[in-house]
C-alpha cells in the first residue's frame, strides 16, 4: 500500500461514506502495534477500553480507568501520525455530570493526543455529545452491544433482533447524529438492521459483528492476528496466528539456551588481548 502523506481527518472519513468506500478501523493499545497498523495504512485506530481484557487481563472492560486510557493513548499517538486515533471514554467517566464528561474527554485529547473520543450509549448521551462537540471534541458513538453495560445486558448478546429493539437502535443513531457525532460504531446486531441504519444516516456506521453493509469495519487487533486472544466471537476472522509463531520462537530460544547454543560466536563481543591479560593474568585459563 502506498504511503499516506496527509493525516486522516473527520472530513476524509465522511467523504469515504459519501463515495461508498469502506472505512478501515482496528484497535491498538501500544506503540509497536500502532506503528505496524499505521504503516499498513489503516484509516482509524481505536484505543479501545477492550485493552482491559486483551492487555490487562480483566474479565470485562469495567475496571479500566481514565489513567489506563490516557497511558495507552499516549503510546499509540506517538506512533500514529496519519491514522485517525479515537480513544474510548471508560466506564463511569461520562455518566456523571456533563461537565465531568467533557473534562474527561478533553483529557484524552490534551494528554493522550487523541483526535476523537468514543462513548457507549444512545439518546441518553445527547447532552454530553452536544457539549463535547461544542467544545471542539469530535465524538464517535457506540450502540448495539455496549461492553461497558455487559452486566446489565446479561452477557455478550446480539442486539436489535426484534422490531422494537431495531427501531430503538435507529432512533439512537439518529439522536447521536443530530447531537453532532461524526461516526457510530454498531456492534453485534443483525446484518439487515445494520444495513438499514447505515442507509438512513448521513454519518458513517462502522460495524463489528454487524455485517458487510456497514460503511466500515473494526476489529480488535489481538483477535485479528491471534495474539493471545481469549475470545473467539463468531464475527471475528483470524488472518494469521502470531501466537503460535511466538510460542515456537520462545521454545527455540529456551532449547538453545539450555543446550548452550545461544549465544553463539556471532552474538558476543571480544576484548583485546591486553585487556584479557590484565583481567585474567598470564597463564590463566579463559573460558
Amino acid at each position: 500500500m502506498a504511503e499516506r502523506n496527509k493525516p486522516v481527518t473527520t472530513s476524509f472519513i465522511r467523504k469515504k461514506k459519501e463515495e461508498g468506500k469502506p472505512i478501515t478501523m482496528i484497535t491498538a493499545y501500544d506503540y509497536p502495534t500502532a506503528k505496524l497498523v499505521e504503516e499498513a495504512g489503516v484509516d482509524m485506530i481505536l484505543v479501545g477500553d477492550s485493552l482491559g481484557m486483551v492487555v490487562l487481563g480483566y474479565d470485562s472492560t469495567v475496571p479500566v480507568t481514565m489513567e489506563d486510557m490516557i497511558h495507552h493513548t499516549k503510546a499509540v499517538t506517538r506512533a500514529a501520525k496519519t491514522s485517525f486515533v479515537v480513544a474510548d471514554l471508560p466506564f463511569l467517566s461520562y455518566h456523571g455530570t456533563v461537565e465531568e464528561a467533557v473534562k474527561n474527554a478533553g483529557r484524552l485529547m490534551q494528554e493522550g493526543l487523541a483526535k476523537a473520543v468514543k462513548m457507549e450509549g444512545g439518546s441518553e448521551l445527547v447532552p454530553i455529545v452536544t457539549r463535547c462537540v461544542q467544545a471542539g471534541i469530535p465524538v464517535v458513538g457506540h450502540i448495539g452491544l455496549t461492553p461497558q453495560a455487559v452486566h446489565q445486558l446479561g452477557g455478550y448478546k446480539v442486539q436489535g433482533r426484534d422490531i422494537e429493539a431495531a427501531k430503538k437502535l435507529l432512533e439512537d443513531a439518529y439522536a447521536l447524529q443530530e447531537a453532532g457525532a461524526f461516526a457510530i460504531v454498531l456492534e453485534c446486531v443483525p446484518e439487515e438492521v445494520a444495513a438499514h441504519i447505515a442507509s438512513k444516516l448521513d454519518i458513517p456506521i462502522i460495524g463489528i459483528g454487524a455485517g458487510v453493509r456497514c460503511d466500515g469495519q473494526v476489529l480488535v487487533f489481538h483477535d485479528l492476528v491471534g495474539y493471545a486472544s481469549q475470545l473467539a466471537p463468531k464475527f471475528v476472522k483470524r488472518y494469521t496466528d502470531v501466537g503460535e509463531q511466538i510460542h515456537a520462537a520462545v521454545r527455540s530460544y529456551m532449547e538453545e539456551v539450555e543446550g548452550r547454543r545461544f549465544p553463539a560466536t556471532e552474538h558476543v563481543f571480544h576484548a583485546n588481548q591486553e585487556t584479557i591479560q590484565e583481567l585474567y593474568g598470564e597463564g590463566v585459563s579463559k573460558r
